[in-house]
């Protein structure tokens, strides 16, 4: 049995905490918030040991997995801690909103040798997986992604130094599965503005952002998303290249070739499936169940915090490779 501890008790937790306790392989042993009340109320659901403190947990506790699940600005040292442990990984995505405090994390976790598994779940769809296998042996000319939807309750996500903003935080998946199927970025710019929500106290991230990019293989790629009130949320995402346009919306993958057009429509539970698999990979050290590893995430969030770098500066931003990961740096002004 996968001994498995969580950190945080929110929103995003509680649909760890239903898979944790269905997988047959997996023992819920303890759950950690610094809300002492969220903490028991998972511990009466599930019967695992309540804290307030990581390091009691972590202390106390044979844990084989830690699932972390709190907001981008609350990481402190809790994957070091569990790393050093032997403890593997299930970090939710952003990372964190510090890139050196990240890739410092990243470091540590390479150095333990232990699993380390982001919570990009969306990799785990099977239209993403179809769509995955198909591109292969394309060359991919252009991708183009939106996501727009309302502003979320949670209290954190309006403020840019908790959460980073909606790019960061929430489209993040959108611009990871752009990396995850057409590759790296070397080139970024973007735009934001705070236009429809001026008068939400206390609301200090954009609501309105459009980024362009060029991928390392140098087809073009463009993203926009919004906060926008509206009866549904909408995502998508299109990868054109020589005869042939994919599509992605939700379950459903749709690929147009010349005379013929096909859709394909898949199940959805892809946090089960994400979190099925990190306990798989866990119980048997096969990494390669992990579809989002720790270092790809930290890929994706140099990337979106170079998009904010850009919006901020208003030009471009260079993403050049170094040994120590990307070092983003804006691009000088020819003129």
């Amino acid at each position: 049995m996968v001994r498995v501890g969580v950190v945080g008790a929110g929103g995003i937790a509680a649909e760890h905490f239903k898979h944790i306790a269905a997988n047959e392989q997996a023992e819920f042993v303890a759950v950690c918030d610094i809300v002492l009340q969220n903490a028991e109320a998972a511990s009466a659901r599930y019967g695992a040991a309540a804290y307030t403190d990581v390091t009691a947990m972590l202390d106390r506790e044979r844990l084989d997995a830690l699932f972390v699940c709190v907001p981008p600005f609350a990481h402190g040292d809790i994957e070091e801690q569990a790393a050093r442990r032997g403890v593997h990984l299930l970090v939710e995505k952003p990372l964190g909103l510090d890139l050196e405090e990240v890739r410092r994390k990243a470091a540590v976790i390479r150095e333990a040798g232990i699993l380390a598994g982001s919570g990009y779940c969306l990799r785990y769809l099977e239209s993403v997986q179809r769509a995955k296998r198909y591109l292969a042996d394309k060359e991919i000319a252009m991708v183009r992604a939106f996501r727009f939807g309302g502003l979320p309750p949670t209290p954190w996500f309006a403020d840019m130094a908790k959460s980073g903003g909606q790019l960061v935080e929430q489209t993040t998946h959108n611009l990871d599965l752009m990396l995850y199927l057409a590759g790296g970025v070397r080139r970024i710019s973007a735009d934001m503005a705070l236009l429809l929500h001026k008068d939400v106290a206390g609301m200090t991230i954009p609501d309105v952002t459009s980024v362009n990019v060029v991928f390392d293989s140098g087809a073009i790629g463009h993203l926009d998303t919004a906060v926008i009130p509206q009866p549904d949320g909408r995502s998508s995402l299109e990868v054109l290249g020589r005869n042939f346009r994919l599509t992605i919306e939700g379950t459903s993958l749709t690929i147009a070739e010349p005379g013929t057009t096909t859709t394909w429509r898949g199940p959805g539970d892809f946090y089960r499936a994400q979190d099925d698999a990190f306990l798989q990979a866990v119980q048997t050290g096969d990494a390669g169940l992990i579809l989002a590893p720790y270092e790809e995430a930290l890929r994706t969030l140099e990337v979106t915090l170079a998009a904010n770098a850009s919006a901020a500066s208003g030009i471009p931003v260079l993403l050049e490779r170094e040994d120590a990961g990307v070092a983003a740096a804006p691009i000088p002004d020819a003129g």
